[in-house]
């Protein structure tokens, strides 16, 4: 029964009430930080537990009222706003008791890469981390460019970029996996269509204490930072190639002046790809069907297409077709695609879970 699965919560977060006030957790910073951290993970649950509990006893009382010659109109209409709000707030239930992914609060680093396509593809790697930066704009969140390889043609071979904000993961891990773009090039004199990928992996900031890495496993070369097109170099062995050893991952930054900086922040992603490939491996022994429910896919997946000649944006994962291409990308009006997503995510879950 829904109402008993609900106090179970709201017990517990009385239970951790006494505890923060008790002389042996005050004394232990660490247990005190576990413990809020939990309540206020529930505190969404146990608001919504009080309000159902507070919706059935009204709904009781207006059902006896109902037949009270002076109150029975009002009560009447009460409770038919009661028993419009009774299933409206039984799928919110329903939705926040769902199994939570651990790194959902977690700000990002998104990475993109030209994939096939050569210049077209890099390219649209710019266009689409521009749209990028207006989605997060949009949302509120702040945005920071890690690292960035600029190509001939004016795009980007590779950019990544940290996104910090509100449940910033939970509404980006979508975008993980192989977009494809279909529209005629500058260069392409005949008016043909060509056919380009990028790559994108979103992958969650990790603390200092979640991934230990071992001095010895890293190879650090330092090196004079590159550009092209005219633009200014670096005359100073400034940009940092830090490669982990046991797992093969290689991280450039020579985005700042200083040598010290680029390392901080190559170390950083370097961490973050660790912490993410950890938990790929351990979502491949969980099984397929747990990464499904986790969100975050096969990367090597085509997800998505955009046709430039059409205005035409596809999701291929929900079989989702929009026209309006443009002002999604240009206006990051990125949430026509991921609400669709993260809802198909859920009712998946649901399904999982039984409920």
């Amino acid at each position: 029964m829904l109402q008993e699965k609900l106090q179970r919560f709201i017990d517990r977060y009385e239970e951790i009430n006494d505890l923060l006030s008790s002389p042996e957790v005050l004394n232990d910073i660490k247990k005190m930080t576990e413990l809020s951290k939990e309540q206020s993970g529930i505190a969404k649950i146990v608001d919504a537990a009080h309000e159902y509990n507070q919706i059935l006893d009204d709904i009781e009382e207006n059902q006896e009222l109902a037949y009270d010659d002076e109150l029975g109109e009002l009560a009447k209409e009460e409770l038919r706003e009661l028993e419009k709000r009774k299933p409206e707030l039984e799928q919110e239930i329903k939705l926040l008791l769902l199994p939570k992914d651990p790194n959902d609060d977690k700000n990002i680093y998104i990475e993109l890469r030209a994939g096939t396509g050569g210049d077209e593809a890099a390219l649209f790697v710019s266009d689409l981390f521009r749209t990028y930066l207006k989605y997060a704009e949009n949302q509120g969140w702040k945005t920071e460019i890690m690292n960035s390889s600029e190509s001939e043609a004016g795009g980007y071979k590779e950019v990544v970029l940290l996104v910090k904000g509100e449940s910033v993961y939970s509404k980006m891990k979508f975008e993980s996996g192989v977009h494809r773009v279909q529209r005629v090039p500058a260069t392409e004199s005949q008016g043909r269509v060509h056919t380009s990928a990028i790559t994108v992996a979103v992958i969650p900031e990790v603390d200092d204490i979640e991934v230990h890495i071992d001095p010895n496993d890293l190879k650090i070369d330092v090196m004079r930072s590159s550009g092209c097109g005219g633009q200014s170099v670096n005359t100073t062995d400034s940009a940092v190639r830090i490669t982990h050893l046991p797992s093969g991952i290689v991280v450039t930054n020579q985005d700042q002046k200083s040598q010290h900086k680029n390392k901080e922040k190559a170390m950083k992603v370097l961490k973050a790809r660790l912490y993410d490939m950890q938990e790929q491996e351990r979502l491949e022994k969980e099984g397929a069907n747990r990464k499904e429910q986790v969100g975050t896919g096969d990367r090597s997946g085509r997800i998505r297409t955009y046709n430039y000649p059409q205005g035409r944006i596809s999701d291929h994962r929900i079989n989702l077709t929009l026209y309006r291409l443009d002002p999604i990308m240009n206006d990051g009006l990125l949430d026509e695609i991921i609400d669709p997503l993260i809802t198909d995510h859920q009712v998946k879950l649901m399904e999982a879970a039984g409920v």
